[in-house]
């Protein structure tokens, strides 16, 4: 299968330019990455689907009268006397089509997007980030001066992970800068634009911290990777 284009040729050019602008002044190696979705949020479905049933429930034991009285209406008035185990196979079937009702309908990944916590969503993120930093830029260089720059597109959310020599001199939050300004690009529909600029300001951290030396090897890949 050929990968999803979430990107433009244009955009490709001008992250790939300022990776290669903010790695000329500084012995740190920048790597961008850009994915349409970092999790599928499946057990939000299942979640969901449990609240639901159990809401439906709730309604029904405070308000017994008005299920039974919807119940008869659905019969077109046609009723008799149930027994308490015929009320309690009735509710039964009515939870069941509740919980498959509501978990056919977040199949649907929009709703299942909108519908998952913003903390979750932040949290596979950062673990997607890591584990694409592990592969792409953990210990890969020599001087262990990796950054990873990930953008999850869906999800509307990005993260930075350094390797140890960043780490241990740029504190988590002097980034901040660098992700807002690319999330507000995001958020405007221009996600290329987004990662240029927050490419910049992260080579200007780095240029503080990290300045270029004598033997500067490009020992990462300047283009932007699409996943």
């Amino acid at each position: 299968m050929p990968p999803t284009i979430h990107m433009s040729a244009d955009d490709h050019r001008r992250v790939t330019a300022a990776v290669a602008a903010a790695e000329a002044h500084t012995s740190g190696e920048i790597v961008t990455i850009v994915t349409d979705l970092s999790d599928k949020y499946r057990e939000v479905a299942f979640a969901w689907a449990s609240i639901a049933c159990f809401a439906a429930l709730s309604a029904i034991a405070l308000f017994p009268d008005a299920f039974q009285a919807l119940y008869e209406r659905a019969l077109g008035g046609w009723t008799y006397d149930h027994s308490p185990g015929q009320w309690l196979g009735i509710v039964a079937v009515f939870a069941a089509f509740c919980w498959i009702g509501t978990f056919a309908a977040m199949q649907l990944l929009p709703l299942r997007l909108a519908l998952t916590p913003g903390g979750i969503k932040a949290r596979r993120v950062r673990a997607r980030a890591l584990s694409l930093f592990r592969v792409s830029a953990e210990a890969r260089t020599t001087g262990k001066t990796g950054v990873l720059l990930y953008l999850s597109l869906r999800e509307r959310r990005a993260d930075i992970v350094a390797d140890a020599a960043i780490a241990d001199k740029v504190a988590p939050e002097i980034w901040g800068a660098a992700m807002a300004s690319l999330l507000d690009h995001v958020r405007a529909g221009r996600p290329g634009e987004g990662m240029a600029a927050a490419v910049e300001q992260m080579g200007a951290v780095l240029r503080e911290h990290l300045p270029k030396g004598s033997e500067n090897p490009n020992e990462l890949p300047d283009r932007l990777i699409e996943l």
